[in-house]
């Protein structure tokens, strides 16, 4: 019982090894193999944007130009830390100090 046991499962290995095996072709003269194009990178993970006047002042590294009215234009305008009333646009009500955006 064990013989047969035994010789049928090396015939099995023996035939599970021919019907597997690996086939090595090349295509060095075929001149219509094309390379399959790259899948394009995923985006940039960003973080969420930071904003109001206390960040920009630590950002930026000179907090006394955010007072400054003729400040350069990389410190920002007096529009992005102001809030406004919606019933009102053009009364401004509080300034942003801290803003996070999501």
């Amino acid at each position: 019982m064990k013989k047969i046991f035994v010789s049928s499962a090396l015939v099995l290995v023996a035939s599970a090894g021919w019907s597997f095996g690996q086939v090595l072709s090349t295509n060095v003269g075929n001149p219509q193999i094309t390379i399959p194009a790259r899948p394009s990178p995923s985006p940039p993970v960003t973080r969420a944007a930071r904003g109001g006047v206390i960040p920009t002042a630590v950002r930026n590294g000179n907090p006394l130009q955010l007072l400054n009215p003729r400040a350069s234009a990389r410190y920002g305008n007096s529009q992005e830390h102001v809030t406004f009333d919606p019933n009102d646009p053009g009364r401004p009500t509080g300034i942003k100090l801290f803003e996070w955006t999501f």
